[in-house]
This record gives C-alpha cells, structure tokens and sequence, in this order.
C-alpha cells in the first residue's frame, strides 16, 4: 500500500527555511478543538491534544481499512490570540486563547469523522470528544519562519517575523500560528523545532 507523504507534498508549509519568507497558504482541512489559558498548567489542553490525534489516529486506520490509503499523521498545529492582539503577550499565557488541530488529508469527509468520533468513544472516555469540529483553515497570505529552540524563547523570533511583514508593505492579519515538528516529551529544549506562522494583508 501506498504511504502519502502530506509534509513532504506540502514541503513549502511544513518543511520551511530557517529565513523568514511569505507563502500564500491554500484552505486545509483541519480538526480542531478551542481552549483559553496557560497551556503549561492546563489539564484541559493535555485533553485536548490526546482527543486530537486519537481521532486522527482513528481516521487514518479508517483510510487503510476502507479506501486502501495510507498516510503520515500531521503534526500539532496551534492557533494562539487574545481578544485585542496587541494585548497578546507571551510573558502572559493565562490570558491566551488557542485553537489547537491537526491538518487532514484532502479526502477526509465529516461523514467519516463522526464515525471516527464514536470509533475513539467507545474506545477511550474523553472529555470533549463531541466538542471536535472538523473545517476548513484559511489562512491565505502569510510569514513564516522555521524556529530551532525552546518555546519559551520565541519571542525575539516572533517580534523580527513581524518586523519582517512591516517591512514588506503588510500588516498583521489573524492569529498567531505555530507548527510543532518535533515531540517535547522525547527532544531536548534547544533542540525543538517549530514553524511559526503569522497571516498578514496590505
């Protein structure tokens, strides 16, 4: 059976330089799931992201069972903003609201979503399961920057990704985005790479 490669057909959105540059991202199809606060401290986002890829998980057996494709899970993606952006900060995480998702595959429909959902219930007992929506992100024009390092040191990256759109004629347009390429659980802080991501307009 034939494995798709999403990251690799996708280079230009998920295998980045370490250079900003602006990239017009297509509509992707998502599962997603809000949340507001710390992420650090935050039990309901652990929730979250395990609901996540268990019902991507549940999906892409689905894929292998019933249409003979197969595929490579997509990374954690996060939405992060505050009600007024210039507000956003991040020395405060506690007033942060996020979207978190994973990018699915062009032939995802929400029709095997739902039977993905009741797949993943009668399986595993998570909160929010129903609270999943699967849509449609739409980015369109944005800035973007592979970042090799610890989380916590993002911001000189993020305030020089935004200088970087000022000096190109655009302003910030939507939310803060961020791609996680590699696992914290298993890689070291300094060692973590990340695509930060920020959509902007004239």
């Amino acid at each position: 059976m034939e494995k798709a490669d999403l990251k690799k057909d996708l280079a230009f959105l998920y295998n980045p330089p370490k250079r900003f540059e602006l990239v017009e991202v297509p509509p992707l199809n998502f599962l997603m799931l809000d949340g507001q606060g710390n992420p650090n401290n935050n039990p309901a986002y652990q929730t979250v992201v395990e609901m996540l890829y268990a019902l991507s998980y549940a999906l892409k057996f689905a894929c292998k069972k019933t249409l003979g494709k197969d595929y490579t899970v997509m990374p954690l993606e996060g939405l992060w903003w505050t009600p007024d952006m210039a507000e956003f900060s991040l020395e405060d995480k506690n007033a942060w609201y996020w979207t978190m998702m994973i990018m699915q595959p062009e032939w995802i429909t929400a029709e095997m979503v739902a039977v993905a959902r009741e797949d993943v219930r009668r399986k595993k007992n998570l909160a929010r399961l129903d609270e999943a929506r699967f849509e449609v992100c739409e980015e369109g024009l944005a800035a973007q920057i592979l970042y090799l390092g610890a989380y916590a040191d993002e911001a000189p990256t993020i305030a020089a990704l935004h200088v970087f759109i000022a000096e190109q004629g655009y302003e910030l347009h939507g939310k803060h985005h961020e791609i996680y390429l590699s696992d914290p659980r298993k890689t070291a802080p300094e060692k973590l790479k990340t695509i930060i991501r920020q959509p902007a307009r004239r």
